[in-house]
């Protein structure tokens, strides 16, 4: 039995063991879910194919394990492809009570993906408890099923019990454990390089940008001089035109590096983001009115921070101006809402536009990726920049179709 029970676990590490060595350091594949959905599936079969035979004779497997933790992580839509290979396979093996396997994984299949929304939103300790409690109880409504051919006085049932919920629970809170430690270590990972790539932007931004707005003045100027010219034919005017246009727009990208730059000793201030908030409403209303959106301030903190007052005025203006573009096409309310929580400023920005896919969010804030056709991607890096010097983080929540909420977390310095 405990050769068998090893080989098990072996098959439960599978789709653990095939992300380490394939995909850890590499982009999430658009393909996730799918991916999950074979991994499980492999591992559930493997467990179904060499069960676990105790002393007795009484036979168990670990199908249960990959089938739970892919439902609570993946939702219906990896269980139902599972739930259909579990009993396509369960009736090709054949033997006793496969309708009865049938009825019992229906309503598992039924329950606990529904658990989906509630799990992802815990923190990692608490989705180990939440697994591991899942587990427990799947496998004690599958004993209490077995009380049709064991009465409670019988010490074989209790030590099957023992056997059951031992096994699964440890193998679940075990297998988690794992899942999670990957997690937390492409976390801490990924955000040690936006630390990287933040700091090395912030360091070059103000000298390359303003050595390169030098030019782009004179520039400028000797065009306009051009533009104003009479020996200048109308039809060679609008190439002017077009090259002034241009030279506004390398203008704009040369100051969104500049709002890269390391805070401004003159620029600090010390707030609790009132004012802050107020002048980016106001000064957002025009453009706002153009695209007949409307603005919602909600402002309830306390809590005094230190930052570089211009550089906080334009990572709120950039959220904005995003989050108002986003509702073009079905003008809204853009909600900005600055609360505390803690020793924390919350600062929440959310619209009803276009939203964002999960690659297309898992890819705001690097160097010159957009959303939008002419962006440069700087609006966004720049407000990880500004926050990141805050010590705080950025957390992006958003659906397509329905919206987006930006949410700004600063820890208040004592």
């Amino acid at each position: 039995m405990t050769e068998i029970l090893l080989v098990n676990f072996l098959f439960l590490l599978f789709p653990v063991s095939m992300y380490l060595i394939f995909f850890e350091n590499r982009a999430v594949p658009r393909q996730g879910k799918i991916l999950l959905i074979i991994f499980s599936a492999v591992s559930l079969i493997l467990c179904m194919s060499f069960p676990i035979q105790m002393e007795q004779g009484f036979i168990y497997d670990l199908r249960y394990i990959p089938f739970v933790l892919a439902s609570l992580f993946g939702g219906y839509l990896v269980a139902f492809p599972l739930y259909v290979i579990l009993n396509v396979y369960r009736f090709m093996i054949g033997g006793e009570f496969a309708v009865d396997s049938f009825i019992f994984s229906t309503i598992i299949f039924i329950a606990v993906p529904a658990l989906k929304n509630y799990f992802l939103r815990k923190s990692s300790r608490s989705r180990i408890i939440i697994a591991s409690l899942v587990s427990l109880l799947v496998m004690l409504f599958y004993l209490i099923t077995l009380l049709r051919f064991f009465t409670l006085n019988d010490p074989y049932f209790w030590e099957i019990t023992a056997n059951v919920l031992l096994i699964h629970v440890i193998g679940t809170a075990f297998i988690v454990t794992l899942i999670e430690r990957i997690i937390i270590n492409i976390d801490t990972r990924e955000k040690l390089l936006q630390s990287e790539r933040l700091a090395l932007v912030s360091e070059l931004s103000a000298s390359v940008a303003h050595e390169i707005r030098n030019p782009l003045t004179v520039t400028s100027g000797f065009l306009q001089l051009l533009k104003q010219s009479g020996n200048l034919p109308s039809n060679e005017k609008r190439y002017v035109d077009l090259s002034l246009l241009e030279v506004q727009r390398a203008e704009s990208i040369v100051t969104d590096f500049l709002s890269l730059a390391k805070p401004q000793e003159q620029n600090m201030v010390t707030s609790i983001l009132q004012e802050e908030a107020e002048y980016v409403r106001n000064i957002m209303v025009p453009f706002a009115n153009l695209h007949l959106v409307k603005i919602s301030l909600r402002f309830s903190n306390t809590h005094q921070l230190y930052f570089d007052q211009n550089q906080m005025k334009q990572c709120l203006i950039n959220i904005c101006k995003n989050g108002i573009e986003s509702m073009k096409d079905d003008p809204g309310t853009l909600y900005m809402d600055i609360s505390e929580r803690k020793n924390k400023v919350i600062i929440k920005v959310t619209d009803s536009g276009s939203g964002m896919n999960a690659e297309e969010i898992s890819r705001i804030g690097k160097p010159y990726y957009s959303t939008k056709k002419e962006g440069t991607g700087l609006g966004m890096l720049m407000v990880y920049s500004t926050i990141d010097k805050l010590g705080g983080t950025v957390a992006i929540d958003s659906t397509p179709g329905k919206g987006t909420r930006i949410t700004l977390t600063i820890p208040v310095n004592e």
